[in-house]
């Protein structure tokens, strides 16, 4: 079934006596509100800000960055990431980041920050949560924002090392008509105080899909696979890092959740 969220669609009307749509839309509304410019503004400089006092944050191709909106594919190691995505990125466009999968983005106070500062696009479980998240980053991308996207899909541990990309952030980029950016975060690995932190973006890759509305598969599998090299490329030459005194550990896994329930050995880099 095709999910399409209406514009219209009235946050204080009740879920019992709409149409499946305005049902949809108005879960969404549960998850993210449509907040005003300045709260993301606070809550982006904020966490801007908090990155670049606790690390040196270096950011490298900046320049690459088109002046409209675009699909940013970022390398993701630490919960902590994101904050260094709003430390290096300029204030115009607004970057918001898709997810958490979350059932409801009002519990918890991690939640509760992303949601009133309107800085993600979270989406309840299941491919039907998900379809209506993609339907919202469509519309922001056609009013001008820019959407992050961790493309391994979770966490991982080891400077030089990309995990398999998922197909979200290709298949986003496609449908919207936005370039992919491929960019690598280095040196979250372990949150030492004052450590380097590098935020390196690659070249956008501009890849329009061969016919209108949905991309094909193919296509998709292509982008990914243009985009793990590139993101793989530029985090080869970082090192490894060692592990920090007992508050950047504890701050490194704060709120890391790992899926093999504690943080794994680095794997081997590639081609070693």
């Amino acid at each position: 079934m095709r999910i399409v969220l209406s514009r219209g669609t009235s946050p204080s009307a009740t879920l019992t006596d709409r149409p499946a749509q305005a049902r949809t839309s108005d879960r969404l509304h549960l998850q993210a509100l449509a907040r005003s410019l300045w709260r993301y503004y606070v809550v982006s400089t904020v966490l801007g800000r908090a990155a670049r006092t606790y690390s040196r944050v270096r950011v490298e191709g900046v320049e690459r960055l088109s002046e409209g909106p675009s699909v940013l594919c970022f390398s993701h190691q630490n919960w902590a990431d994101p904050f260094f995505i709003f430390a290096a990125m300029p204030r115009q466009p607004r970057f918001l980041f898709l997810g958490p999968e979350q059932e409801d983005m009002r519990r918890g106070f991690r939640n509760r920050l992303m949601r009133w500062g309107g800085v993600t696009v979270p989406y309840q479980p299941g491919n039907r949560g998900l379809l209506a998240a993609t339907a919202r980053v469509q519309q922001l991308i056609r009013g001008g924002a820019s959407i992050a996207i961790a493309g391994e899909g979770r966490i991982h541990s080891g400077e030089g090392v990309i995990l398999p990309l998922r197909a979200g952030a290709a298949y986003v980029s496609l449908r919207a008509g936005a370039p992919l950016v491929p960019v690598a975060i280095s040196g979250t690995s372990w949150l030492g105080f004052r450590r380097t932190v590098r935020v390196r973006i690659g070249l956008p890759i501009h890849w329009p899909p061969t016919s209108l509305g949905r991309p094909t598969s193919d296509e998709v599998t292509r982008l990914t696979g243009e985009a793990q090299s590139a993101i793989e490329i530029l985090v080869a030459d970082f090192p490894d890092q060692p592990k920090p005194g007992p508050v950047g550990r504890w701050l490194t896994e704060l709120f890391n959740e790992w899926p093999e329930g504690s943080r794994p050995q680095v794997p081997p880099r590639l081609g070693s």
